[in-house]
């Protein structure tokens, strides 16, 4: 557990795929009101390739570890009338990636979520909403070459990448906004319409 002295934020390390250790987690910060789902693996390879044990570490960080921290958070959400979850998903979780299925599946899985506990969730007032990023340049994606950046930015209509701040934005909106609920929004620079 670390304090940042700047903003006052508490980290708190866990495994989010382990239900016993995000439960453990969240008793360390009881009053939640905002929950951003951000933590994700990703997996490139051919699907006639991929290992059972890839695909369900996979979905365990990216699909469950978003169901666990709900669960961990909601009760209070719902006691208090008030909440405001943001899952990070993927523009693939909308289209599908060549090379990415078990990615673009859990993403896309993590969309479904989103939609269906905005309707459950939203007469307590708590809004449910997902972010698909498109190319951020993040350590995610760090195993890209110059030549690959170069491809996906000729392939992006704004003609460049996207990075954290273009995703922070985003989130802050959706933090503030009163009125969108079970939306995926996804800043690609129109990789993805």
């Amino acid at each position: 557990k670390a304090v940042a002295k700047k903003t006052g934020a508490t980290a708190i390390c866990c495994d989010v795929a382990d239900g016993k250790a995000v439960k453990a987690a969240f008793a360390q910060i009881p009053d939640v009101d905002i929950l951003i789902c951000n933590a994700g693996i990703c997996h490139t390879g051919l699907l006639s390739q991929t290992t059972e044990e890839q695909w369900d570490r996979l979905f365990d960080v990216n699909v469950k570890g978003v169901f666990n921290c709900t669960k961990a958070c909601m009760d209070n959400m719902i006691h208090n009338k008030y909440g405001r979850i943001i899952n990070i998903s993927s523009m693939w979780g909308n289209c599908g990636a060549s090379c990415e299925v078990a990615y673009s599946a859990s993403k896309g899985g993590i969309n479904a979520f989103t939609k269906a506990l905005a309707k459950e969730l939203g007469p307590s007032n708590i809004r449910v909403n997902s972010i698909a990023p498109g190319a951020i340049d993040t350590d995610m994606n760090s195993y890209l070459t110059e030549d690959d950046w170069k491809q996906i930015i000729q392939e992006t209509p704004l003609q460049k990448i996207g990075y954290p701040i273009d995703i922070t934005r985003c989130v802050k909106w959706l933090i503030e906004d009163e009125f969108t609920t079970g939306q995926v929004i996804s800043p690609n620079g129109g990789m993805v319409i």
